[in-house]
């Protein structure tokens, strides 16, 4: 959907500022006159004047200091001045005492002046000072006026007005057929659509449609393209700002905004107004350590009440997008502001394909492009992901300068989102084998325990932050995760660490993050879900409220120290049993694991299908997708 092209003059520039220009080209023709005056004198040297006044050629002078200005007598008639020359000289600083005599005795006409400066000089002294404050006067105000103002133009003096984009209903938009997957997010939006198409027939009904719908969803699924998809259904005018656009220095000003953005929505009705961040302007009031009287506050004030402001012939529906529903204020969701949500998740293996078709619609690719099987690897992608694997895809067949994008471009495409890039690191043949024989063990391990995701790739290409990685991508999208899996998944994070026990008898620092992560799937298993015997069914855990809320700082632990003690045992208890069964297989299977260590340490990446073929391991029989 584009943006409305509007026509207008460039504005005049107010009067102070004309008038100081008409200054300004005063002295610049002031100072030109005098120049120019100037132009036709003679420069003559001291000698030469007194030879000219003892000669008889000189008429008269004007003595101003140690300057000497005059004329010369014309060659006809000694009386008439027209014509003259004029000349000046100056006399030594040391003074002459005997040059008044001279110009007396040949009859020169003698005027002397008060040395000082000249006009131009007393002109520049007195106003210049003057002119220098106010032009650091106007740069600064148009610099506060350009920032204020914004690319509207508006200025100090419209720092209240909305900055919300207007995108106009004459010029074809978004619509839901422009959006793959998000099918019950569209089916609850119908109903907004067709209440802005006709709203008389519900109002005849007596039907009061929600005034606002807040939309829910990870960063990258498709908030903002489907509220603009929502506006080119419906056909109506659509307008667009972002939470943080609301906030200045000054109390009041977000207000204010406000205020203007709802009356322009309500003349261009029916209309829609889109939100997004929400998050930045509606986080829950009086909490914290701040007050309630800050700017940010005031402006969810002004928000709260313009909805609660609206006429039933008015037809206005607001919009709003966030990540975080959990911090919004509960004024914001009650019945008459949000009291819709509509969810939008990551899509499943179907709506990536079909985000895929639409972002490659203009992507010339090989034959042996499987967007199917993209979309298979491609688990826990959003569609600003899938949006961008389709560039970085085309990029990497660009610097290889192909003209179609192949299937292995958008491998390497995959493996630079996941992974991140490959890097250069000058590692050692020993730093070499120890990251080997770590990779090894995660992949090897990943084989044995048979409801492990199934193995992708392995590598020791250092990539992001990382030395080496092990690749794993589940058959199916997975929505719950049963304890047998859980403890597979543990099992797999401590594979790396176990190997390079088993194989050097100690270990190294490559394992912080497989640990890390271990601990916190353990913590949830035993604190937060009910799979420990020892605590039962019961949550123990911290609460997941952001400490800014405020609601955490007087808030008591609802368990005692000896829980909390009993739950680090149970933590502590499940990791090493799970390690001491992972050393157990990896023991049982040590020839395996050296020979795919040694395999990844020469070719540096494995695919699965290399590691299978590589290892005699019977896996196929066993394994099982959990759910």
């Amino acid at each position: 959907m584009k943006g409305e092209t509007q026509t207008s003059q460039s504005p005049q520039p107010p009067q102070w500022v004309r008038v100081l220009n008409a200054l300004l080209l005063g002295f610049a023709v002031f100072y030109a006159i005098e120049l120019f005056s100037q132009a036709g004198s003679q420069d003559l040297t001291y000698n030469e004047f007194k030879k000219n006044v003892t000669s008889g050629q000189v008429a008269e002078v004007t003595i101003e200091g140690h300057q000497v200005t005059g004329t010369m007598k014309s060659a006809g008639d000694s009386a008439n001045a027209s014509g003259r020359q004029v000349f000046r000289t100056y006399i030594p600083e040391v003074g002459d005492t005997r040059i008044l005599d001279l110009l007396e005795k040949n009859g020169v006409a003698i005027t002397a002046k008060e040395s000082g400066p000249d006009i131009l000089s007393r002109l520049v002294v007195n106003f210049l000072p003057w002119l220098l404050l106010i032009g650091l006067f106007v740069f600064f105000w148009q610099r506060m006026q350009k920032q204020m103002g914004g690319q509207q133009g508006g200025g100090l003096f419209s720092m209240g007005k909305s900055k919300a984009k207007r995108f106009s209903r004459d010029e074809p938009g978004k619509t839901f057929a422009d959006i793959a997957g998000a099918d019950n997010a569209k089916k609850d939006l119908a109903e907004i659509v067709d209440y802005l198409k006709h709203p008389d027939y519900y109002q005849r009904l007596g039907a009061k449609l929600p005034r606002g719908l807040l939309m829910v969803g990870s960063p990258g699924t498709g908030k903002t393209l489907m509220a603009r998809a929502v506006a080119g259904e419906a056909d109506v005018p659509f307008f667009s700002i972002s939470g943080s656009e609301f906030i200045e220095m000054f109390v009041g000003v977000g207000a204010s905004r406000v205020r203007d953005m709802f009356e322009e929505a309500r003349k261009a009705s029916p209309s829609i107004i889109f939100i997004d961040e929400l998050d930045a302007i509606g986080r829950s009031r009086g909490a914290g350590v701040g007050g309630g009287h800050d700017e940010r506050e005031q402006t969810l004030n002004q928000i709260l009440s313009e909805m609660d402001g609206f006429s039933p012939h008015e037809t206005v529906v607001v919009i709003a997008a966030t990540n975080r529903p959990d911090v919004l204020d509960p004024a914001l969701m009650r019945p008459g502001r949000f009291d819709r949500k509509v969810t939008l998740d990551r899509p499943h293996r179907k709506a990536r394909k079909k985000i895929l078709e639409i972002h490659t619609k203009a992507i010339p690719m090989e034959e042996d492009v499987d967007l199917e099987a993209v979309a298979r690897r491609t688990v826990g992608f959003a569609g600003a992901d899938l949006e961008n694997l389709a560039n970085e895809a085309a990029l990497f067949a660009g610097r290889e300068e192909s003209k179609l994008v192949a299937m292995k471009h958008f491998d390497m495409a995959r493996d630079k989102v996941i992974m991140g890039a490959e890097r250069e690191q000058n590692l050692s043949d020993d730093e070499k084998k120890v990251i080997a024989f770590h990779e090894s063990g995660h992949a090897l391990t990943a084989l044995l325990f048979p409801k492990a995701d199934p193995l992708e790739k392995v590598t020791i290409i250092p990539r992001g932050q990382a030395l080496g990685l092990t690749e794993q991508a589940p058959d199916e999208d997975r929505l719950n995760m049963t304890a047998s899996y859980a403890r597979d998944r543990i099992a797999v994070m401590l594979g790396g660490r176990a190997s390079e026990q088993l194989i050097f008898n100690e270990v190294s620092s490559g394992a912080e993050n497989d640990i890390e992560q271990a601990t916190k799937l353990a913590r949830r298993m035993v604190a937060r879900w009910g799979m420990s015997e020892a605590i039962g069914p019961m949550s123990v855990s911290s609460s997941q409220e952001e400490v800014f809320l405020g609601h955490e700082i007087s808030r008591e632990r609802e368990y005692s120290e000896a829980t909390a003690e009993k739950v680090d045992d149970e933590v502590r208890k499940l990791i090493t049993d799970i390690e001491k069964e992972v050393n157990k297989r990896l023991k049982e299977n040590r020839e395996q694991l050296e020979k795919l260590a040694n395999t990844l340490f020469e070719e540096e990446t494995l695919e699965a299908s290399d590691v299978e073929s590589l290892l005699d391991i019977e896996t196929g029989g066993d394994r099982q997708a959990s759910g």
